[in-house]
């Protein structure tokens, strides 16, 4: 099968490319400048290059290279929406005008729609994935204490909300009280406020959203994530089984009993 990968930052579009080529699908690349790993160019049957906002172009490409069906994977923080207007496309400006808000679910359903229109279906990656998102259960040496365990409780309650509202999907709690909830900074950038809010001992809780969108945007934890925790000095992480995608498993787990940070799926 040939698919297009629409690449934002972080590992996963390395990941998928490599378990796609794997199985012996051809992958074609689409990255942002200055955003998507290069070492992704080496890993695909072929890649093209855009600038932010370049809506048309990634539309003409994904119709001369004949793909039908594309996985969008990595991050895109949603401050460039806002912040880089000026640099979007005409097909991009267009489709902003005409929608509701800029919620990530009223964006996704324009893209799709435009898509579409050419041929193209959305799919999403859990068939390559699957096997990164881990079922309940407990991954560190140290299993939660009491207040921990209140704190996974609360929290768990407080990130489906957030979620269902369509804002973030993480919540720092400590003793009982959200001190940090993310909207569109994203999940390190919270966890760096709740530590400077909380000083410390403060846990983390990730959860998808009710509706979960697997083609859209499926809730993840990699090694920079665990990392931010140690200095923020939290003391746990919870994540949601079978829908969080954790990346550097070993490595995460090492790092977090090194730091007697307790790792449980929910």
């Amino acid at each position: 099968m040939k698919i297009g990968l629409v690449a934002g930052g972080g590992n996963l579009p390395i990941l998928f490319a490599r378990l796609a080529k794997a199985k012996g699908d051809r992958v074609v690349g689409l990255g942002l400048k200055g955003l998507t790993s290069k070492e992704l160019e080496g890993l695909v049957d072929k890649m093209h290059w855009f600038e932010w906002g370049q809506f048309q172009k990634v539309l003409f490409a994904l119709v001369t290279e004949r793909i039908t069906k594309i996985i969008l994977l990595g991050t895109i923080k949603k401050t460039l929406v806002f912040r880089n207007e000026k640099e979007l496309d005409e097909k991009a400006k267009g489709m902003l005008k005409e929608l509701k808000d800029k919620n990530d679910y009223s964006i996704f359903d324009a893209v799709e729609s435009a898509l579409k229109k050419i041929g193209i279906e959305l799919i999403d990656a859990e068939g390559y994935l699957g096997d990164l998102m881990p079922a309940r259960g407990l991954l560190t040496k140290r299993a939660p204490n009491n207040r921990e365990e209140k704190d996974i409780e609360a929290g768990s309650r407080i990130a489906r909300e957030l979620a269902r509202f369509d804002a973030g999907q993480t919540v720092c709690v400590k003793d009982g009280c959200a001190v940090s909830l993310e909207g569109a900074e994203g999940t390190d950038e919270v966890i760096k406020s709740a530590g400077a809010l909380s000083g410390g001992g403060f846990t983390v809780i990730k959860m998808a959203r009710p509706d979960q969108d697997m083609r859209l945007d499926v809730p993840l934890v990699g090694i920079e994530t665990l990392k931010a925790i140690v200095e923020a000095k939290g003391a746990a992480l919870a994540l949601e089984a079978k829908k969080t995608i954790l990346i550097d498993r070993e490595e995460i787990i090492s790092l977090a009993d090194k730091e007697g940070i307790s790792i449980v799926i929910i």
